[in-house]
């Protein structure tokens, strides 16, 4: 008889494709509505200098609410929804590729790395030039010039981002900086994802199966699952967070060395300089990532070829 403990991994070829995408995608716009706040709370945190403006998390929530308003913790959420279609290319470059190593190896943690990694190249190449603009929205506060470009349409910085705003900073970042503006910051943001990517999908298999061991035969897989999303996603952001200061800076200040922001930055504000958002970056993960990993196991099983229902044991 199988051991329920074991958690079975279902793969590309187990599921129903129409039944994933649609699903899909409204789980991902689900996931991104309630973590938006905390990506905007992390990428002010990791422009400012020093601390010139916030002292923390917790302090540049109620700042920027207090000055904006709920709307002013959306800035270039419009934008940002552009990544839904990244969203569903690295799902399915992640499965693809799971399924295409499996020829060469059968090792789990094999699979998941070479996998993250191929998936968050991918997305990585579409993300980028959503993320330049979007990031650039995020920097519009009155009274505040925290990045290159200023929005001219709305000095007060008041009311819902419109598209207005989105072409008034795609003009400035064309007219200073080209097509390749657009892609600023593309080798930092493959150094930050890749890695984070390809580091993420083995600790949370490593970690599903740990607690597995440990629980009782009875207990859900679904509760490892949730526990070591997280888990993954810390582990993932302590190693990763060093170069994803690096990117937001490079991206957000119109830098054009990796190399020189990283000597600039440990020259302004030390080595702890590297660790800034950290905190705003893992609360954001522990919420989204129970989320997403309890949405993406679930939306795999709802997704399930109706043959292969009975065969499967949770």
């Amino acid at each position: 008889m199988e051991d329920k403990r074991n958690i079975q991994i279902i793969e590309w070829e187990h599921l129903d494709k129409k039944k994933f995408y649609v699903f899909g995608v409204a789980m991902t716009m689900m996931i991104r509505v309630s973590v938006y706040p905390f990506t905007l709370i992390r990428t002010h945190l990791q422009v400012q200098k020093g601390k010139s403006l916030y002292h923390g998390t917790f302090d540049a929530f109620i700042k920027i609410l207090r000055a904006d308003g709920v709307t002013g913790l959306y800035r270039g959420f419009l934008v940002n929804t552009f990544t839904l279609i990244s969203g569903q290319c690295y799902v399915t470059t992640y499965e693809l590729t799971r399924k295409f190593v499996a020829d060469y190896s059968q090792s789990n943690t094999v699979k998941s790395l070479v996998a993250g990694g191929s998936a968050s190249l991918v997305a990585q190449s579409i993300t980028v030039p959503i993320d330049v603009v979007s990031q650039h929205l995020m920097m519009q506060r009155k009274g505040e010039k925290m990045g290159r470009f200023q929005v001219r349409g709305n000095p007060e910085g008041q009311g819902i981002v419109a598209f207005g705003q989105t072409k008034d900073i795609i003009r400035q970042i064309l007219r200073a900086d080209g097509l390749r503006g657009f892609y600023r910051g593309y080798v930092a943001s493959l150094l930050t994802y890749i890695p984070n990517s390809a580091v993420w999908w083995p600790f949370y298999h490593f970690y599903a199966e740990q607690l597995s061991s440990l629980c009782p035969k009875e207990c859900p897989h679904i509760v490892f699952q949730a526990i070591s999303g997280p888990l993954a996603a810390a582990t993932a952001s302590i190693l990763t967070n060093p170069m994803d200061v690096i990117r937001t800076r490079v991206q957000v200040e119109g830098k054009n060395s990796i190399i020189l922001t990283f000597r600039q930055l440990m020259a302004e504000e030390g080595p702890w300089g590297l660790m800034k958002g950290l905190s705003a970056r893992i609360i954001s993960a522990t919420p989204s990532t129970i989320v997403i990993v309890v949405g993406y196991e679930s939306l795999k099983k709802l997704s399930l070829r109706p043959e292969l229902v009975d065969s499967r044991h949770w």
